[in-house]
């Protein structure tokens, strides 16, 4: 069986491709089980067009799998109906990096959408992502909020807070992720164990192991000022901007909270911090040996995206793109616990988290 993926805020890719990633399943009866994307959409022209070339290999004007719509303008009643569902709902007001305003801010409410294509459509299962931060946005209430309308469309959920590192992604990022299967399908879904507990991935391998095509997409390098490229030589691999080893005439002038990944250096020896889509001067993560910031392939390579990905956009677009997706090895594990899940194949679980 073949399940056909239909996404809301889809962003470039990164749900997508982990579920093509997926691969197949094939259960004792040697049916076959996976997931193809089918259909998506997002308010962002340039996002679209990076999905439809990635995903579906055309250009977005001759693709009508991807929808280019804000997603209150979208006749979800009439949009094709599909077998699983994504929706990685914008988490900027849930985000502990911010005001966190939870169902205030301008995004809060977005994942209402979700939930309406959930109770017209009710595909077979859905996957919903959002920031660690969620669960204590609104003081938790954002987050009972919205369990609370997703238990009432008649699926089991299974929620758990997922710290990508421990799945192969080289790259410190939390999510909570809330898989839903469809009551009258009585199958139960278990979040997939870890798969590198003890051996996690490096920021130095991820972006070493092959080393970057000088020519790759996405990899310009970013201009620095001499003032800055100082500043960076004084800072240690995995230390910040807020460092005692900065001379004093090159330290920021910065009042009230250090925000620590101020020009923070890679640690080689770790996985990255999280790789995020905006932010002023001292947030484009940094490299440990070179007094530089990284380039948006070298931020993809953190977020799992092979070098053949290809990120429209101008440099700014193409990072939001980048710091906002899914890190496609890192949920291709979960889309393909949902696959055993429904061949009725046993895997190793975890406890969930929430």
């Amino acid at each position: 069986m073949i399940f056909r993926l239909g996404e809301f805020f889809s962003g470039p890719g990164g749900i997508a491709l982990g579920a093509k990633l997926s691969g197949k399943i094939i259960d004792k009866n040697k049916k076959e089980f996976s997931i193809e994307p089918y259909w998506a959409s997002d308010y962002d022209f340039d996002t679209c067009q990076t999905y439809s070339f990635n995903i579906h290999g055309d250009n977005l004007e001759d693709n009508p799998a991807v929808i280019h719509s804000d997603v209150s303008e979208l006749d979800i009643e009439n949009l094709k109906p599909c077998d699983g569902f994504a929706f990685g709902f914008p988490c900027n007001d849930f985000s502990i990096v911010g005001e966190s305003k939870g169902f205030d801010g301008k995004f809060g409410g977005l994942y209402s959408y979700g939930i309406k294509y959930l109770s017209i459509h009710k595909p077979m299962f859905f996957v919903a992502e959002n920031v660690g931060g969620l669960s204590s946005a609104n003081e938790g209430k954002a987050f009972k909020k919205i369990l609370s309308d997703l238990n009432n469309q008649d699926y089991i959920l299974t929620t758990h807070l997922y710290k990508f590192q421990e799945y192969g992604v080289p790259q410190a990022r939390h999510r909570i992720i809330i898989v839903g299967i469809r009551k009258d399908l009585d199958i139960e879904f278990k979040v997939p164990a870890p798969t590198t507990l003890d051996d996690y991935k490096t920021s130095k391998v991820a972006l070493t192991v092959p080393p970057i095509p000088v020519d790759a997409f996405n990899h310009e390098k970013t201009k620095q000022t001499s003032t800055v490229v100082k500043r960076l030589s004084y800072i240690k691999p995995g230390n910040n901007a807020w460092s005692e080893d900065i001379p004093e005439h090159l330290r920021l002038n910065v009042k009230g909270a250090k925000l620590s990944n101020i020009y923070k250096k890679l640690d080689p020896t770790k996985p990255s911090y999280t790789v995020t889509g905006s932010g002023g001067g001292g947030t484009h993560m940094y490299h440990w040996a070179e007094n530089r910031a990284l380039t948006s392939r070298e931020r993809a390579r953190l977020q799992t995206f092979p070098d053949s990905y290809k990120f429209f956009g101008g440099k700014e677009s193409v990072r939001k793109q980048v710091g906002m997706a899914v890190p496609p090895e890192g949920i291709s594990l979960i889309f393909k616990a949902i696959l055993k899940s429904f061949a009725g194949i046993e895997y190793d679980y975890v406890p969930p988290k929430y």
